[in-house]
């Protein structure tokens, strides 16, 4: 059996870390990756407040110490003061892949023309890729469907393990011979 890739899952909620707010994006995330990911994972979850360096240090923990391939967080994305997430996901990451936001943000356009306030990205830390989406989980869904072909070659590329995923769900790209 092949080593179960271990995936980030982080809450950025004001809220949601206090108790006031029942968490739905985190629990989003890991009901559709449970129905797209045929390899086997095991999901770390995490929910912290929209601080920014609080955002850091706990995206640097599940890449560097939890050693998660995969960090998806959910929340923080938008204009309002308290939403940093693009910023600490930025002062933790080597490189920025810009196209992961491009592509969410014309999936959602095609929902709501509040998708352009929307500032989901996506970048690279070390063997993790780290990709911010929306807090509502039907956000969550169209924008991880949207980009969830490349992310598992991405994931070879910066050295981590080779995902599968279930082709009725999604259907990941790899190039011809890889």
């Amino acid at each position: 059996m092949s080593q179960a890739a271990i995936i980030g899952i982080l809450t950025v909620s004001d809220r949601a870390s206090r108790g006031d707010y029942e968490d739905r994006g985190g629990p989003a995330i890991q009901a559709y990756l449970t129905e797209l990911m045929s390899s086997p994972w095991m999901p770390v979850s995490r929910i912290v407040s929209d601080d920014r360096h609080l955002i850091a240090a706990e995206l640097r923990k599940l890449a560097d110490e939890t050693q998660c391939c995969l960090i998806v967080t959910t929340g923080g994305t938008g204009p309002a003061v308290r939403d940093v997430t693009p910023e600490a996901t930025g002062d933790v990451c080597e490189k920025m892949l810009p196209g992961f936001g491009e592509l969410m943000r014309k999936v959602s356009l095609e929902k709501v023309p509040t998708a352009i306030l929307s500032r989901q990205t996506a970048g690279i830390r070390g063997k993790a890729l780290i990709i911010n989406l929306p807090g509502q989980p039907r956000a969550i869904r169209e924008c991880l469907s949207a980009v969830m072909p490349a992310v598992p070659w991405c994931i070879e590329l910066i050295g981590g393990l080779r995902l599968e995923t279930v082709p009725e769900v999604c259907r990941s790209y790899r190039p011809p011979g890889a």
